[in-house]
C-alpha cells in the first residue's frame, strides 16, 4: 500500500511528507530514540537494529489490519537531494464503523520548536477525517501525559479541545490530558 501526505510548506517554503515507514529509516529511527527528551514521553524505545525492524514491523501490521495507521514525517534537505526523519504521526485505535480512533505523534530533536509536530499532526487529522468520516468516524482524540506542556500546545493549536483530565494509571507514572477534534460538518448535507 502507497499513501503519502503532504504537509504544508513553513515561512521559509520547507513542506513535510508524510509517508509509510521503510527499512531505510532504520539508523534515523535508532538515533531518534537516543533522545532523553523523546523516550521520557514515548511507552516503547528502539535501542538498537533489531527494536527498530519490530518497530517497523508493527507499523507495516498496523496498516495491513487496518487499525494502526503510522507515517513517517520527512523534510527535504536543501542541497543533498534526500530528506531527513523529522517526526511520526499516527492513528490508532480505528474500528470499522467506530466514531473515534486516537492521534499520536513525536519529533526528533532536531524538528522540536519548528512547528513540525502541528504540521504533521494536521495533514493527518484532515487525511483521517476526509477517508474515514463517511464511515462513521465523528472525533479524534489526542492523549499526553499532564506534564508534557509542548504537546498539549500542538494539541491546542491544532484544534484538539481539552475534554478531560484523566489519573494516573499504569503504565503512565503521572495523569494525562485528553483533547478531542470533531469532524468537521459537511455543508453538502
Amino acid at each position: 500500500m502507497t499513501v503519502v501526505l503532504h504537509g504544508p510548506p513553513d515561512e521559509e517554503g520547507s513542506s513535510l511528507l508524510l509517508r509509510l515507514w521503510t527499512e531505510e529509516d532504520i539508523p534515523e529511527l535508532i538515533d531518534a530514540y537516543r533522545d532523553p527528551v523523546m523516550r521520557r514521553w514515548t511507552r516503547f524505545h528502539v535501542d538498537d537494529e533489531q527494536d527498530a525492524r519490530r518497530w517497523i514491523e508493527l507499523q507495516w501490521r498496523g496498516w495491513h489490519d487496518g487499525d494502526r495507521l503510522s507515517f513517517a514525517v520527512v523534510e527535504p534537505e536543501p542541497g543533498r537531494g534526500r530528506s531527513r526523519l523529522v517526526g511520526n504521526v499516527v492513528v490508532k485505535g480505528l474500528v470499522a464503523g467506530g466514531d473515534s480512533a486516537e492521534v499520536g505523534y513525536w519529533t526528533t530533536r532536531e524538528a522540536r520548536g519548528r512547528g513540525i509536530a502541528g504540521r504533521a499532526l494536521e495533514s493527518l487529522t484532515t487525511w483521517a477525517f476526509d477517508r474515514f468520516a463517511r464511515q462513521g468516524l465523528d472525533f479524534l482524540k489526542l492523549l499526553h501525559l499532564v506534564d508534557n506542556h509542548a504537546s498539549c500546545r500542538v494539541a491546542q493549536k491544532c484544534g484538539y479541545v481539552l475534554e478531560e483530565v484523566v489519573p494516573a494509571r499504569p503504565p503512565f507514572p503521572s495523569g494525562g490530558h485528553v483533547h478531542v477534534r470533531r469532524a468537521p460538518q459537511d455543508s453538502s448535507q
